[in-house]
Formats: C-alpha cells, sequence, structure tokens
C-alpha cells in the first residue's frame, strides 16, 4: 500500500492539512461582499468527539510556569510517625489530595509532583496563572482528612434523588466516622457469589476495632439509605454506597464500597481514601512566584529564535544540495507543522527548556537528511542509475539514521525517567521531535523526491 507513490502523497496532505487545522490558533474570517456574508474562524478548536468522552481543547498550547507566570511551592512532608512501608504510599496520598486542593483554586494545567531528597519526602507544587501566593500555601498546606457522612433527619432517600443529593453538600452531616478510624484501604475484586459484582473491583476499608464499632452504629440507624464519603468540605463525595440490610446488625467484616469502577479508578480512589486514613503534615521551604510579561516575553523569543533557526536550516539545505535541499525544506516545514499538532492535542505542557527540545530535533531531522543525500550523491558518483541511487540511498543511509535517533530516544526516556519538572517537558518534546523527524525525513522527504524526479547530483548540487 505504502509503496504507491499517490496514496503517500494523500496521505502526507490529509495529515499536513488536518495538521495545520489544529496547530493554528482561533483566526477570524470575516466576508460581507455582494451577496456573500460570512463569518466563521478557522483554527483554535474545541472537540468533543463520542458524546463528550473524549474532548480535545486545542484552543492554545498548555504552557508552563516559566512561560504562563504563576507560582511554585516546594513543600515538605514530615514522615516521622509514618512506618517504612507506608511512606511512598502516604507522600502519593498526600500529592493526590492537594491536587484536589489545588482544582478548588479554579487554575488550569496545576503540576504537583513527588521527589525524595536524600531521607527528605518533599511535594512540588506548580500553579500556572495565580498570583495570589498567601491563599495557595493556606490551601494546599491543610492536612486532608476523610469524613463519613449521613443524609440530614428532614432528607427523604429515593434512588431518583442520587443525582441531587451527590451535587448539594448541604444535605449532610457528620456522622463522627473519620479517616482516623481506619487502619488501611485496599482494592479488591469482587467475589463469585456477588452475582452483581463479581470479578468487578470493589474497595474494601479497613476500619479499627473502635471504628468498625462507630461505623456499625451509623449503619443500623442508616439501612437502605446512601453513607457518603467526603475528602474536603463543599466538595462532591467521593462514593454514595448504599447501606445494605445486611449490616443492620452491626459490622462484623471490612466493609467494600462497590460501583461502576475500573481498577485505575479504583486504585485512585483508594489512594484518595487512605489520605484521610494517613495525614501527613507538610511544611512550606520555598516559594517562588513568576510574572506573565516574563513568560510571554521568553515565547516570543522562543520562537522567534526557532523560525530563524529554521530559515537558516533551509537556506544551507538549498545551498548545499539544490533542489533536494528545497525538497528537505518542505519536508521541513510539515515536520514542524505536524509537531506543534501533537504537542495540542497530548496536549504537551510546554515550557522553556521543551521548547528548546523541539528547536534541538529540528536540527536532528535535518541530520537524517544530510546523510540521505550524501549517499545518493556517492551512488551516482559511482555511475549508478538516479532512481536506483535514490533508493539505494535511502536503504542505506537507514542503518546510522536509525542508530543515531534510537540512542537520542534512549537519552530521552532516562531523562524523562529519572528527571523532573523542565527536565521532562525537554526529554519529551525531544522525543516526540525525534520520532516524527523520522517520518518526516524518510517518508516525507522520498515521496517528493519520487514525485518530483529529482536525483541527479554533481558536485554536491542537484541539476
Amino acid at each position: 500500500m505504502f509503496k504507491n507513490l499517490y496514496f503517500r502523497l494523500g496521505l502526507i496532505s490529509t495529515l499536513t492539512t488536518l495538521a495545520l487545522l489544529i496547530a493554528l490558533p482561533k483566526i477570524p474570517i470575516s466576508i460581507h461582499k455582494g451577496f456573500v456574508n460570512l463569518e466563521t474562524s478557522v483554527g483554535g478548536y474545541n472537540v468533543n468527539l463520542l458524546g463528550g468522552k473524549i474532548k480535545l481543547d486545542l484552543r492554545d498550547f498548555k504552557k508552563g510556569l516559566d512561560l504562563k507566570g504563576g507560582i511554585k511551592v516546594v513543600l515538605r512532608a514530615d514522615m516521622s510517625k509514618i512506618a517504612d512501608s507506608e511512606k511512598v504510599n502516604a507522600l502519593e496520598s498526600a500529592r493526590e489530595i492537594i491536587s484536589r486542593r489545588v482544582d478548588l483554586l479554579g487554575v488550569t494545567e496545576p503540576t504537583i509532583s513527588t521527589v525524595k531528597v536524600g531521607e527528605e519526602y518533599r511535594i512540588i507544587v506548580e500553579i500556572p496563572g495565580l498570583e495570589n501566593v498567601g491563599d495557595a500555601i493556606a490551601l494546599i498546606g491543610e492536612t486532608a482528612q476523610l469524613k463519613f457522612k449521613k443524609l440530614k433527619t428532614d432528607k427523604p432517600w429515593t434512588e431518583e434523588k442520587f443525582a441531587e443529593y451527590y451535587t448539594d453538600p448541604t444535605v449532610w452531616e457528620d456522622t463522627g466516622v473519620t479517616g482516623a478510624d481506619l487502619n488501611g484501604v485496599d482494592v479488591v475484586v469482587g467475589s463469585q457469589g456477588d452475582i452483581q459484582n463479581s470479578g468487578r473491583p470493589q474497595i474494601k476499608l479497613k476500619f479499627s476495632n473502635e471504628g468498625r464499632s462507630k461505623f456499625s452504629e451509623v449503619a443500623k440507624e442508616n439501612v437502605n439509605k446512601p453513607i457518603a464519603l467526603f475528602l474536603d468540605e463543599g466538595s462532591f463525595p467521593l462514593s454514595m454506597p448504599v447501606v445494605s440490610a445486611d449490616l443492620a446488625t452491626g459490622l462484623t467484616d471490612d466493609p467494600v464500597i462497590s460501583g461502576d469502577f475500573t481498577f485505575d479508578t479504583a486504585k485512585n480512589l483508594s489512594i484518595q481514601i487512605r489520605a484521610g486514613a494517613l495525614p501527613i503534615p507538610v511544611e512550606v521551604l520555598e516559594q517562588e512566584t513568576i510574572g506573565a510579561t516574563l513568560g510571554n516575553d521568553s515565547i516570543k523569543s522562543s520562537f522567534f529564535a526557532g523560525l530563524v533557526g529554521l530559515l537558516f536550516v533551509f537556506i544551507f539545505m538549498v545551498f548545499k544540495y539544490g533542489k533536494l535541499g528545497f525538497i528537505a525544506g518542505i519536508a521541513l516545514s510539515i515536520y514542524t507543522v505536524l509537531v506543534l499538532a501533537i504537542f495540542k492535542i497530548i496536549p504537551v505542557v510546554l515550557t522553556l527548556p521543551g521548547i528548546a527540545g523541539f528547536v534541538l530535533s529540528i536540527g536532528m531531522a535535518t541530520d537524517a537528511n544530510v546523510l540521505t543525500f550524501e549517499r545518493i550523491n556517492e551512488e551516482i558518483f559511482w555511475k549508478k542509475p538516479r532512481n536506483l541511487a535514490i533508493k539505494l540511498g535511502f536503504e542505506r543511509a537507514w542503518n546510522s539514521i536509525r542508530d543515531s535517533n534510537v540512542s537520542s530516544l534512549i537519552t530521552s526516556f532516562i531523562l524523562f525517567e529519572l528527571g523532573s519538572g523542565p527536565v521532562r517537558g525537554f526529554a519529551l518534546t525531544l522525543a516526540i521531535g525525534i520520532l516524527v523527524s523520522l517520518f518526516s525525513s524518510i517518508f516525507v522527504v522520498r515521496t517528493f523526491i519520487e514525485l518530483f524526479n529529482i536525483g541527479n547530483v554533481a558536485d554536491g548540487r542537484s541539476k
């Protein structure tokens, strides 16, 4: 299929057109002339697919803290009262809770990560677009506490009330049972005896003896009514399990929360619940505010540098390889559009190091073309027919191109796994650029060369 020249050309044209529409910002189009009355726009789309299950916000690139401005807070977790076997879980629990609290600020694209420095466990919070550092620290520094709540006595319960009560925190009141009454949380699989939940993931709450007694009293009073699990005051409940009739005599075993869980969602929910059972005091080690003006200047300078670099590479390739170089320049432009579109779709959070990785990958894409063109030159110098020289040039350059790019991808993977923050952004954009450059320098360039039947090369120049 890919041997068909015009099929390949159609595929390249289609991908380039789609990538251009994705990469473009919103551009309004207004035409009012004669019978034409057009008000529309291209680019900057916000797409909902499969009934809203898949959402693609393509209106703008996601910007990191150094480009958008905002705050960075480094927190140190106090693990003195946490068992060694639970420290990693406790740190991840705290990260999940802080992430929920940051979401309450109404900001977009926050980055909350964890890191171990020596014997210290730290949480790094980066919130683009936020200026009030004091409010942010006050919010994220509080220790989360899981609470079990019941419906107020004047609130009747029917299944039709589920959606209403789920979104209204005012209908609930405390039961006195909290995360402090738990010894832990596990993800389990429903037993075969439970027909409805057999084989499905569930969450088991491991109560302490005192907690089991307290929960039993609550269960007896609320048979066939929901008990809601809250992590934050005023937020939506994590879950609203209905107390089954077999709990009327009290809790004799660890209860489970059943629902429409996947193993991933069950694991995430268990982490959130565990956070209430394992609160970790945190203290602020450092805080930093980055102005948006600096970010905008950095974006302009970075993209200007990228455009200048692209232009000089284009001029060099045309000067060195003539028509072949011009073809490579067109392929490089297609490469740039494809990469920017992928950045929006994933989406990649752009930082200054990330942009540097993208610019570096442009040079690596050019390097593959140089290797290929030099091989074509050698084959023609050895009196090979033009079409055969092109074929052999691509085939014999491929091993060098492959080894060079694979080694760079391995380096990117190591940087992404072991690095943090801007280093991971650099590694991700570099890896994406390398993968797309392989498509551009081999598939796109070869298609264009075969299409225009270019290949006579003499003295390093195309005729």
